[in-house]
């Protein structure tokens, strides 16, 4: 895990990167508080910060009280090093939004010993996020999740002036995979076509379990007639290879309804999700394993 030092005595700041550099972690560290801010702020921050309370630039505690303000996503767990000892002052930066606090001159063990606790904390919010955002089964977003990315993806849209196209996938006949081979069978359908659909989009697409056998591709700037292609490779990608689940093969195909949106103004999640709901059931009305594209 990847460590930000900020501290502007020399000596501090050699200690404590050969301290905190033994025990595995990957550090960074800056001299000043200007400097600190400019890491932090990066879409891949460090996810453990110790800040000095004084330092050129900005201090630790407006980092913290600033880091607060904007919403830390993701989560970075603070700790604030100072000479300060009053228990106002440790007070004022645990309220600016310090995680935890440690006075000069500390102890090499105790500093180590609340990384590892920051640590902890930070790995089990990390697993709340997985299971509050994933689907438990498949892996892949869940419904409200996928929706989330849906609803940003219009207004990014909106905003540039940009296409967006949306497809929706459901499997063929999968009662008669349950039925017939039995439902842990169909789990493991599901996972494997949940597994071909993230590996067949592109980088910048989304796909998410929208709920039972059925999928949400969210797929920004994309045209009609690439959305079609798009949509073609992931019907291809699932039906040209069965699923193998304990020994036996099992033929999967999948319906797909695609909603594209070229000038988007005042449209709206709900809007677009019916658009390529009423183009999936066109597909599974003309014999399923076929797309269908609705253009809006």
């Amino acid at each position: 895990m990847r460590v930000l030092i900020a501290e502007d005595g020399p000596v501090s700041l050699h200690t404590l990167k050969a301290l905190i550099s033994r025990r595995d972690y990957e550090v960074e560290a800056v001299d000043n508080g200007d400097d600190a801010w400019r890491i932090l702020t990066q879409k891949t921050p460090p996810r453990l910060a110790v800040l000095d309370w004084i330092m050129p630039g900005k201090d630790g505690i407006r980092i913290c009280r600033e880091m607060q303000e904007r919403g830390r996503d993701p989560y970075i767990y603070t700790i604030l090093l100072t000479a300060k000892s009053d228990k106002e002052d440790i007070v004022r930066g645990l309220n600016a939004g310090a995680d935890d606090y440690l006075t000069k001159p500390f102890d090499p063990s105790e500093l180590i010993a609340r990384l590892r606790a920051g640590k902890r904390i930070l790995d089990l919010q990390d697993r709340l996020e997985e299971m509050a955002t994933h689907d438990s089964l498949t892996g892949i977003w869940n419904r409200h999740a996928i929706i989330h990315i849906l609803q940003g993806e219009l207004s990014r849209a909106q905003r540039k002036d940009a296409g967006l196209a949306i497809m929706m996938a459901d499997l063929d006949n999968f009662k008669k995979i349950n039925d017939g081979y039995g439902h842990l069978a169909g789990d493991a359908v599901l996972c494997e076509v949940a597994r071909r659909m993230r590996r067949c989009i592109r980088d910048y697409d989304s796909v998410g379990r929208f709920g039972g056998e059925e999928f949400l591709i969210v797929a920004p700037d994309c045209a009609p007639d690439n959305a079609r292609i798009q949509a073609d490779r992931l019907r291809t990608v699932i039906v040209e290879t069965p699923v193998l689940y304990e020994k036996k093969e099992i033929h999967a195909s999948i319906s797909i309804g695609v909603a594209t949106v070229q000038e988007i103004m005042e449209f709206h999640t709900d809007s677009i999700l019916s658009v390529a709901d009423v183009a999936l059931y066109k597909a599974k009305e003309n014999g399923r394993n076929c797309v269908e594209v609705e253009c809006v």
